[in-house]
């Protein structure tokens, strides 16, 4: 693994980073005070590339590696987290799994127009009775004809409200527990049964879409299974390991966000006759907080470059994201120290990167079933 990025890993990080800093900066508080969906943003974002970024070109993605990726959504989240998540859902939770699982006629018909960004896709796992217990799925779907029949409900699904695919878990057969599991590719603009449920209203990342989707005798055609009946336990678990490497970074530009707003505010507050970037204790705050961050995107592009290997690396994920989103957390709070009073005011944009990091210890796993993951691993 090389530490220094390659020419088109440079190119695509200044790329993203002149985007975010002109057509993302000036909204990011308009999206999180209006609970705003960013949709020009988004249809920008797939002009780009970065709706695919991992997803090779002839399924309309950017063809690059997951180091790509990472410095990508690190880049959008450093100034708009909710952007970020957006981002990240349609590249890891919907269009990964239907590039790596898919069949041909699959490929072309729902993930092509996801990575492309002319769709918008998302993840049916979370349900109320099963949230870090993906075992525990209780939609269900039969096969009559040549249709699946789903009946139940998903919970807070990112990009649910306005997402035109999902990939949604279900269980075909509850005496078969997890190896009854499947996973269904659904048309949310046309499947009869189906329709979005509540919104819901949130602490952080508000310009996102985190909604209830509602089956009632959904009908699914047959040929959306993906991969076969007994697959969707293990389509769920590896989408998520990939996922995490979206959510670490999400994190990991959260906190990068925060550290140079506190570093800016420091060298310009003046207390006892000095910038307050002068005084050890700001000094050390910043010393921490930067290390961490660097910490972090270690960890974030090992998990990126073992993915990118096709080698293991869910231990390696799920440490990127426990690390990178306890920082996020930890740094956010510091960044509000520095800031003094004014951080805690609206005033500063620290106080929402503190509401942002938040999500990211809780998402895509908790920080506790990332230390499961990570033990039971270390533990075989």
């Amino acid at each position: 693994m090389e530490f220094q990025l390659t020419e088109e890993q440079k190119m695509i990080q200044d790329m993203v980073r002149n985007f975010a800093s002109k057509e993302l900066k000036p909204l990011a508080e308009k999206i999180d005070k209006e609970h705003y969906f960013p949709k020009e943003i988004v249809a920008k974002l797939g002009d780009l590339g970065l709706m695919g970024v991992a997803i090779p070109d002839q399924y309309g993605g950017a063809g690059m590696d997951n180091i790509c990726y990472s410095i990508a959504i690190e880049e959008i989240s450093r100034y708009c987290a909710s952007t970020g998540v957006i981002m990240s859902v349609n590249n890891s939770l919907a269009c990964d799994p239907v590039y790596r699982f898919g069949n041909e006629e699959q490929k072309k018909k729902y993930l092509t127009p996801m990575a492309s960004g002319k769709k918008l896709g998302c993840l049916g796992l979370t349900e109320p009775n099963a949230g870090s217990d993906a075992s525990n799925i209780s939609t269900t779907a039969k096969l009559v004809g040549d249709e699946w029949i789903v009946n139940g409900a998903k919970l807070f699904i990112t990009n649910g409200g306005e997402a035109n695919t999902g990939v949604i878990i279900v269980q075909t057969d509850k005496t078969l527990k997890t190896k009854g599991l499947a996973a269904l590719i659904v048309d949310f603009d046309n499947t009869p049964g189906f329709k979005v449920g509540k919104l819901e209203s949130k602490l952080g990342i508000r310009g996102s879409s985190t909604a209830e989707l509602i089956f009632e005798d959904a009908r699914v055609p047959k040929e959306n299974l993906l991969g076969n009946v007994g697959d969707g336990f293990k389509v769920a678990l590896s989408t998520l390991d990939g996922g995490r490497i979206g959510i670490a970074s999400q994190a990991l530009g959260i906190a990068r966000g925060a550290l140079e707003e506190s570093i800016e505010f420091a060298k310009n507050r003046v207390q006892f006759g000095k910038p307050i970037a002068d005084l050890q204790a700001i000094q050390w705050m910043i010393a921490d907080m930067a290390t961490r961050i660097d910490a972090s995107r270690l960890l974030i592009w090992r998990a990126a470059y073992l993915k990118d290997k096709k080698q293991p690396y869910s231990s390696e994920s799920a440490m990127a994201k426990l690390y990178a989103s306890e920082t996020a957390m930890w740094v956010t709070t510091k960044a509000i120290q520095v800031h003094g009073g004014y951080g805690y005011t609206t005033e500063y944009p620290v106080e929402r990167y503190f509401r942002d990091a938040k999500i990211t210890e809780i998402y895509e796993g908790t920080s506790e079933v990332m230390r499961i993951v990570i033990s039971r691993n270390y533990l075989k």
